[in-house]
C-alpha cells in the first residue's frame, strides 16, 4: 500500500525528532566530558559538587571562569556556522559552498591583519576590538561578492556568487601572506592564533556578544526555511511560486553572514562546520529546510564542542586550536565531497 504525502511528512517529522534527541544528547555527553578534561583535570564529582556550589576556589575558577565560558562558545560558533553553510548551500544551489570556502572568513582575517598592523599588541589583546574588526571585515567582503554576482539584467547569479567568493577568498589571502611580513613576532603570534580558530581565553564577555546574533537569526532563518525551499527549486520555478527572488536572497544572505562574521569574531577562522552541519544533516534527514537547519545547528555544535574538548586534552603541556582539529576532521570530507560530485 502507497503512503500518502501526509504519511511521508509525519514519518518524516518522527526521524528529524529521532534525529534532535539523539544529537542532544551526544551533546550532552560531550559537553559533561568537556567539563572534566583539560590542563587541570576534575573528576564527575568535583564537577557536580562545584555546579551545586561545593568545591574550592580553584575548582570554581576552573569550571565557571575558564571551561563553561569556552563549552558555551564552543556550542554558539557550531550553530551558527553550521546554518550559514546551510543558508548559503541553499542560495547558491552548490553543495561546496560554506563561509569559508566564499571568502567571508578571509575577510575577517584581513581585517584583524590591518588592525594589528597599525596599533599596538596591547591594543590587538583587548576582547572586543578584533571581534569588531571581524565583523566589519565579513561585512564588507560580503557586500564586495553580493555587488560584484549581482547584475540589473538578470539578478543575483548563485553561480557567480561562488565563484567571486573563491576569487575574492584567493586575493585577501595573497593579502594576508604580504601584511604577515610587516608583524612583529608579538603582534604575529596574536594574529596567528585567532586564524588558527582558538577559542582558548573565552569569558563570558564573548559569549554575551555571540548569543543576540545566534537568538535573533538562527529562527529568523528557520522561519524562513519555507523560502529557502523554494529558491533551491530554481529561479523560474521560484518566480512562478511567486518568490521575490532579490528580497529573498538578500534577506537570507544577510543572515548568513552575519551568522558567519559573528561566529568567526568570537571563534576565530574555523573553517569546515558550515560545509559537514549541512551535509551530514541533509544525510539523516532530508534536503527540507525545515527539518535540515535545525539538525545543521545540532550537528554543528557538537561538532566545534568535540574539536574543542579533543583539542584541550591531546596535549599534556598545550592545546591544539580548536580549527586546526575541525580542519583535520573537515578536509579529508570536503575532498570526499569534490571527488564525488566530479564522479
Amino acid at each position: 500500500m502507497k503512503m500518502s504525502p501526509y504519511g511521508h511528512l509525519a514519518q518524516r517529522s518522527r526521524k528529524t525528532i529521532w534525529t534532535a534527541l539523539i544529537l542532544v544528547i551526544l551533546i550532552l555527553a560531550v559537553f559533561l566530558l568537556s567539563m572534566n578534561l583539560g590542563a587541570v583535570r576534575m573528576t564527575p564529582q568535583d564537577v557536580v559538587k562545584t555546579l551545586f556550589g561545593g568545591g574550592d576556589a580553584r575548582q570554581h575558577l576552573v569550571l565557571f571562569t575558564l571551561r563553561l565560558p569556552r563549552i558555551v562558545i564552543a556550542l554558539l560558533i557550531g550553530a551558527g556556522l553550521a546554518v550559514s553553510g546551510a543558508v548559503m548551500q541553499g542560495l547558491t544551489r552548490n553543495p561546496l559552498a560554506e563561509p569559508g570556502i566564499l571568502g567571508i572568513n578571509a575577510g575577517s582575517g584581513l581585517a584583524i591583519m590591518l588592525y594589528a598592523s597599525y596599533f599596538p599588541v596591547v591594543t590587538l589583546g583587548t576582547a572586543f576590538m578584533m571581534p569588531l574588526c571581524a565583523l566589519v571585515g565579513a561585512g564588507l567582503t560580503a557586500v564586495l561578492i553580493y555587488g560584484l554576482a549581482f547584475k540589473k539584467s538578470e539578478g543575483l547569479s548563485p553561480s557567480s556568487l561562488v565563484l567571486n567568493g573563491i576569487g575574492i577568498a584567493a586575493g585577501i589571502s595573497a593579502a594576508m601572506i604580504v601584511l604577515a611580513v610587516r608583524l612583529t613576532p608579538e603582534k604575529y603570534q596574536s594574529v596567528y592564533i585567532w586564524l588558527a580558530g582558538s577559542i582558548s581565553g573565552t569569558t563570558w564577555n564573548y559569549v554575551l556578544a555571540l548569543l543576540p546574533w545566534i537568538l535573533i537569526l538562527v529562527p529568523f532563518v528557520i522561519y524562513k526555511a519555507r523560502v529557502l525551499n523554494v529558491l533551491v527549486l530554481g529561479d523560474k520555478t521560484a518566480l512562478g511560486l511567486g518568490a521575490n527572488l532579490d528580497r529573498d536572497r538578500l534577506g537570507l544572505l544577510a543572515a548568513a553572514v552575519g551568522l558567519a562574521a559573528a561566529s568567526v569574531a568570537s571563534g576565530g577562522a574555523i573553517s569546515f562546520v558550515g560545509l559537514i552541519g549541512p551535509h551530514l544533516a541533509r544525510r539523516l534527514v532530508g534536503p527540507n529546510h525545515k527539518y535540515l537547519l535545525p539538525v545543521s545547528a545540532l550537528l554543528g555544535a557538537l561538532l566545534v564542542l568535540t574539536g574543542d574538548t579533543i583539542g584541550r586534552s591531546v596535549m599534556h603541556t598545550g592545546e591544539v586550536p580548536t580549527g586546526i582539529v575541525v580542519a583535520v576532521i573537515g578536509a579529508p570530507y570536503f575532498l570526499y565531497l569534490l571527488a564525488k560530485a566530479k564522479a
